[in-house]
């Protein structure tokens, strides 16, 4: 247990700092400047923390994120996308929390092209998160319901499935596969949530009173304002399916895409496009800032032993084995609170996998299981990044504890995800089985 004392301190001294008012990305950064100087050799220590820092953020991936985001923010601020949202709301008619639905549908559409959780979470916030705001929506529903772009890390493409399956050697497509059905299973979830939410405390969502639309007018202006919008999206998809480029080309044809929509529309003018892009480098400064210190956190973190500690420690408890898999998926959301999840699945799958073999286990059941457990971390308070990305393309006078608590009923409807996987197993592994 010698990894105690380090873990503490790091876990404390990130705490106080963040108890100090400093933003969570210089928090990150203060204590890796410590821990690389005090760890990591002293001085050379510090060498050793700028590569860690180049080496997070120089990755191909992570272009995904950026042109989801500049893509989310073009069709915001010319308008095309809210216009689309207007014309989906008014076919659901007295349907509570209405527009949560449709945020909660267009991160599900999302997720199959994009693969970045972060990134379709800040397109959904940034477009969506000011207009339901401006309808009356309460932030606990809107925030709440534009986090669902967590769904990218379960539904295919999803680039952390694929780098799960490489760690695990498991079959990429079956990995993949697994996703589906618990990411729908995700969706219907949170929609029954925030439709439940709505209809105890109306307070939390505008009333709505239909107005009367003629079907034909209501088909013209879906033809017109949201099928080329779901063009896109289905165009991206045609182009990862036959292989035409991978998801991060993708996004930049979906980014190049809303600009031409833009400008079909008459709305794309240099003041629109400078908007735009300043937002996107805004967001995503911020996204990465917080990403490479908290990507050298995790392995500095590593670097005490902590973390292999605490696996090698339930890995050796006497319990019956369903109890063993149980605990692994807990200690997999407690270290996806404050940790990166690549460096989680580096540290911890090595063990888990092999153990799960021995213990004559569905490795697809429990891939799949530790995919959503990490997708809760993402969200969980007091460090899963999802959180900061929120308060970065949420309105200003959002607080963190508002988005916390906007995130809570999502994290437990997460868990049922996995209990239901845990009790059903075939949730998981029915269609992985389907491929050859």
């Amino acid at each position: 247990m010698d990894f105690l004392l380090p873990l503490a301190l790091l876990l404390m001294g990130l705490l106080f700092i963040l108890a100090t008012g400093l933003p969570v990305a210089f928090s990150f950064m203060l204590v890796n400047i410590f821990g690389a100087y005090f760890l990591w050799g002293g001085t050379t220590g510090f060498y050793q923390l700028v590569l860690s820092i180049f080496a997070s953020i120089n990755m191909y991936p992570l272009v995904c994120v950026a042109m989801f985001v500049l893509m989310g923010e073009v069709l915001f601020q010319s308008g095309t996308f809210p216009r689309a949202i207007e014309i989906l709301d008014k076919w659901m008619g007295r349907l509570p929390g209405r527009l949560a639905i449709v945020a909660i549908a267009g991160a599900t559409l999302f997720s199959t092209l994009s693969g970045s959780s972060l990134g379709t979470a800040a397109m959904l916030g940034s477009a969506l998160v000011p207009e339901m705001e401006r309808r009356g929506y309460k932030k606990e529903i809107s925030i709440g319901a534009c986090m669902s772009g967590g769904l990218a890390m379960i539904i295919p493409p999803s680039a952390l499935a694929v780098i799960l399956a490489t760690l695990a050697r498991l079959s990429v497509g079956k990995v993949l596969m697994a996703g589906v059905i618990p990411g729908l299973l995700m969706a219907v979830l949170y929609s029954a949530y925030i439709i439940g939410r709505c209809a105890l405390q109306p307070s939390m969502a505008p009333a709505y009173t239909p107005v009367s639309i003629p079907l034909s007018q209501k088909i013209m202006d879906t033809v017109r304002y949201v099928l080329p919008f779901g063009t896109i999206i289905l165009l991206v998809i045609g182009f990862v399916i036959m292989g035409l480029c991978d998801p991060t080309e993708a996004s930049a044809v979906a980014a190049l895409a809303a600009f031409a929509l833009a400008a079909v529309y008459g709305k794309l003018n240099w003041k629109i496009t400078r908007s735009a892009v300043t937002n996107s480098l805004r967001i995503c400064v911020m996204m990465f800032f917080i990403l490479t210190a908290s990507t050298a956190y995790s392995q500095i973190l590593a670097f005490t032993g902590a973390t292999r500690g605490l696996t090698e420690f339930v890995a050796g408890l006497q319990m019956p084995p369903l109890l063993v898999i149980i605990v692994m998926q807990f200690l997999l959301l407690v270290l996806g609170c404050f940790m990166e999840q690549v460096s989680i699945m580096m540290i911890t799958f090595p063990i888990f996998f092999p153990l799960i073999q021995v213990l004559g286990y569905d490795p697809i059941w429990f891939a799949v299981m530790c995919l959503i457990n990490m997708e809760v971390g993402l969200k969980t308070p007091p460090f899963g990044l999802m959180l900061f990305v929120m308060k970065g393309v949420a309105p200003s006078d959002t607080t963190m504890g508002q988005i916390c608590r906007a995130a809570f009923p999502f994290v437990l409807a997460d868990v049922l995800a996995v209990a239901c996987i845990l009790l059903f197993p075939a949730l998981g592994t029915w269609l992985p089985g389907l491929v050859k």
